[in-house]
C-alpha cells in the first residue's frame, strides 16, 4: 500500500512488514463477529505518518491524496475545507 500525497510518496508498505499475519487478524477477528463481504479491517499505518515528520506534513485544503494497493486499486482524494471554516 502506498500513500502518495501531492505526487510525493509519503508512505510504502507491505502486509510482510505487519506485526501479525493477515490470517492471525482475520482469524482473530472472525472469532469475535460475523465478516461480511465489504468489511474493512484497520490494522494500523506503515512508516511515513506526516505529523511525525519534522517538519510535520499535515494535510489542508487543496491537497490530494492518493492510495495505491497493489492488484487492488488506486483512490484518490481532494481535501477539502469544511463548510464552517469558509
Amino acid at each position: 500500500m502506498r500513500t502518495i500525497v501531492n505526487g510525493e510518496t509519503m508512505q510504502d508498505g507491505n502486509t510482510r512488514d505487519m506485526i501479525f499475519e493477515v490470517g492471525e487478524v482475520l482469524a482473530l477477528v472472525s472469532r469475535t463477529m460475523t465478516l461480511n463481504p465489504g468489511d474493512v479491517i484497520v490494522t494500523g499505518t506503515p512508516d511515513g505518518v506526516g505529523y511525525v515528520r519534522t517538519p510535520p506534513v499535515l494535510l489542508g485544503p487543496g491537497d490530494t491524496v492518493t492510495i495505491d494497493i497493489e492488484r487492488i486499486g488506486t483512490v484518490t482524494t481532494p481535501v477539502v475545507a469544511h463548510p464552517s471554516a469558509c
